[in-house]
């Protein structure tokens, strides 16, 4: 069997690639030559924008999902959109307060699967403590929409002293991981194939902003950076930090916590758990000192209950990623250039 990861593209190109929706290289590219240049400003990429208003930190974020298949092992597009959400505003720090919900219907969708969908959300969000207080409803012909796309927008506010932000990693920090990796990758592409995996993968998709509440409680302003894995997975997540801090970030392959199942279904789709993406994780980068405390307080919660110490920032070539392997070597842990597994959020 082949695997399922795309040959990298040609990237000379004036019209939209698969891959510009990656999380990888060619969506930096896109990002930073095309959409950040015709609107302008120099801000580090985040999950979310702090935007003052009447003096109070209010944290914003907005998120698109076109996930399919739309129903699948531990979840749907619905309690997804808003767990994706949730977890961008914890990533600056953030307390959920309120949710938008808008939907693009194609033409024939069922209203059986749309109020499903619907409800998922609704549950979610009542989970996470949060409302959706507005949305928006449009209806497109026919073949001009793949079902149901959603978007969603989330404001939150900051509390205590933790300003995390993808700038903020230092030399010395303790890179922590709440969780294992792989899990929501590969239960989008076992469903979408109808593979049969046995144990079958159900993907981690949930809020973390009760584990971030924890983090920042025990280690206040010690929480330097947070970023949630999603698509590119932990190596892109860990590129973007690296790149935006300006530092070099050093982990231990055997300390990434990749679920046995996980492992195996990987190792027959020709793909690496590290790209693999993401729905209910976090990595995090915390000063030395505080990282027991902070690591103890993350175990404390089930959605860190596998945290784990998986490297550290160090002051060496900026913007670079290396993992000492199994074997005893090195390499480099590279984001992707062109798109693995399309649509999985």
């Amino acid at each position: 069997m082949t695997g399922f990861a795309c040959p990298v593209p040609d990237t000379d190109t004036d019209r939209i690639l698969l891959g510009h929706g990656s999380g990888g290289q060619l969506m930096t590219e896109l990002l930073n030559e095309v959409i950040i240049a015709e609107l302008g400003g120099d801000e580090p990429l985040e999950d979310a924008a702090v935007v003052g208003v009447g003096g109070v930190d209010t944290v914003f974020t907005t998120d698109g999902f076109v996930v399919t298949p739309r129903f699948f092992p531990g979840g749907d597009i619905g309690s997804l959109a808003v767990h994706g959400t949730v977890n961008d505003l914890a990533m600056r720090g953030a307390v959920p307060v309120a949710l938008s919900l808008a939907y693009i219907i194609e033409e024939g969708f069922p209203i059986a699967d749309l109020r499903r969908i619907t409800r998922s959300a609704a549950a979610a969000a009542a989970a996470a403590g949060v409302r959706i207080v507005t949305g928006d409803t449009k209806v497109v012909g026919r073949g001009a929409a793949d079902g149901l796309y959603v978007t969603t927008t989330g404001i939150g506010f900051r509390t205590g002293e933790a300003r995390p932000c993808a700038t903020g990693g230092r030399a010395g920090d303790v890179v922590l991981l709440s969780g294992p990796i792989g899990l929501h990758g590969t239960a989008i592409l076992s469903a979408r194939e109808e593979l049969g995996f046995e144990p079958e993968i159900s993907s981690d998709s949930r809020p973390l902003h009760r584990l971030v509440a924890a983090m920042i409680e025990a280690g206040g302003d010690a929480v330097h950076a947070l970023r949630d894995p999603t698509r590119g997975g932990l190596a892109s997540a860990l590129n973007e930090l690296a790149h935006s801090s300006g530092v070099l970030v050093e982990i231990d392959e055997a300390t990434v916590p990749v679920p046995e199942h996980v492992a195996a279904a990987c190792a027959l789709l020709g793909l690496d758990p590290m790209h693999v993406a993401n729905e209910g994780c976090l990595v995090a980068f915390v000063a030395p000192a505080s990282a027991p405390a902070v690591l103890r307080a993350m175990r404390s919660v089930p959605e860190g209950a596998s945290a784990a110490v998986i490297g550290e920032v160090t002051g060496g070539t900026p913007g670079r990623v290396i993992a000492r392997t199994l074997v005893g070597s090195s390499r480099v842990v590279d984001v992707l250039v062109g798109e693995q597994l399309p649509r999985i959020c």
